[in-house]
């Protein structure tokens, strides 16, 4: 049982429906679906308040982690995700690009540390990388590591020695999402199995890496989805570290484009119930934060999340921009881990 600011959580019990895998971490917590949908129904400000409440027992309560993220290798995907103008299949504004030099990156990330990221984040189109591919990253990944950042990558799946290369140039996080839930997952992407994903991550842990792994949320899903994606993260063995909650950026092209947008306190309330059960994870608040007002980034800040993108591109999309955020920060009284 999990102890929260309204007494104790009930037993966790293991159901059928609920595809619930064993967990661990913190608490050493079973969380099933239909628990977490019991948190996401909560009365709004009851929701926010338990989040809150996880988040300074194992979290400053004003700070947050800065990461910046760069494409090194853009467009070209042979993936059908249907949310990603990378996608070759996609007829969409983005323009296939090479893979960045050494020197491009190198300088982007020494930019990035000067204006207070504190994990640089590498991002390529690959289904998965060819072992070319991972030759090139392994001396990008060493030469950012020596600028004293943390490094993450994000580079489609990876076979067990290819996560072991990536490790020993110094790669801290590995990032892999699962984007959705088990059952809504085959109407976003049909060109990779959402064991395929499951595989990657367990090759990262046995590489002895850190887990970066999160979702996409208004892709169509339903409370209950989403549900599932936050039960499948938390009980992961164990969670991930970092915890990237995306909002979808709608791109003209994709096969999402037009669909309904998510409402905002429903975003908000999938970053509180990723505190409550993921406390120790930083939580990030990632795509979509361009269309996100103020009030409703500060929310999201409230309900748990203490990590964001920083910088002003993703690796396609928009993202606000450095003095914007140090505003922003200033009204909080937000201060940089």
């Amino acid at each position: 049982m999990i102890q929260t600011p309204f007494g104790r959580l009930g037993n966790i019990t293991k159901k059928k429906s609920d595809c619930s895998i064993r967990a661990s971490g913190t608490d050493s917590v079973l969380w099933n679906v239909s628990q977490i949908e019991t948190l996401l129904n909560l009365p709004f400000n009851d929701l926010v308040y338990q989040a809150q409440f996880a988040h300074r027992q194992h979290h400053k309560a004003n700070a947050i982690q800065l990461s910046t993220l760069i494409s090194v290798k853009t467009g070209g995907c042979s993936e059908d995700c249907g949310y990603c103008p990378q996608a070759a299949r996609y007829h969409t504004e983005i323009e296939d690009q090479d893979m960045l030099s050494l020197d491009k990156v190198v300088t982007t990330a020494k930019a990035a540390k000067e204006k207070g990221a504190s994990r640089f984040c590498m991002g390529a189109a690959w289904r998965g990388p060819k072992q070319s591919d991972i030759e090139r990253m392994t001396k990008i990944i060493s030469a950012v590591k020596v600028l004293g950042l943390e490094t993450c990558a994000t580079l489609g799946m990876l076979k067990s020695g290819q996560a072991e290369q990536l490790s020993q140039a110094g790669l801290d996080y590995y990032n892999h999402n699962l984007d959705t839930s088990p059952e809504f997952y085959n109407e976003i992407i049909t060109t990779r199995e959402y064991q395929d994903r499951l595989e990657t991550l367990e090759n990262v842990r046995r590489a002895g890496m850190h887990v970066c792994c999160g979702g996409i949320v208004g892709m169509g899903e339903s409370r209950n989805e989403r549900a599932g994606l936050i039960a499948q993260l938390a009980n992961l063995n164990p969670y991930p570290e970092s915890v990237p909650i995306n909002n979808l950026v709608q791109i003209e092209g994709t096969p999402l484009y037009g669909i309904e947008a998510i409402d905002p306190l429903e975003f908000v309330r999938t970053i509180a119930a990723a505190r409550i059960t993921m406390p120790k994870s930083m939580v990030r608040l990632s795509a979509g934060r361009s269309e996100m007002s103020e009030v409703v980034q500060a929310l999201c800040f409230l309900a748990g999340a203490n990590s964001i993108f920083y910088g002003d591109k993703l690796l396609t999309t928009g993202n606000p921009d450095v003095d914007q955020d140090k505003v922003l920060f200033k009204k909080l009284g937000l201060q940089p881990l």
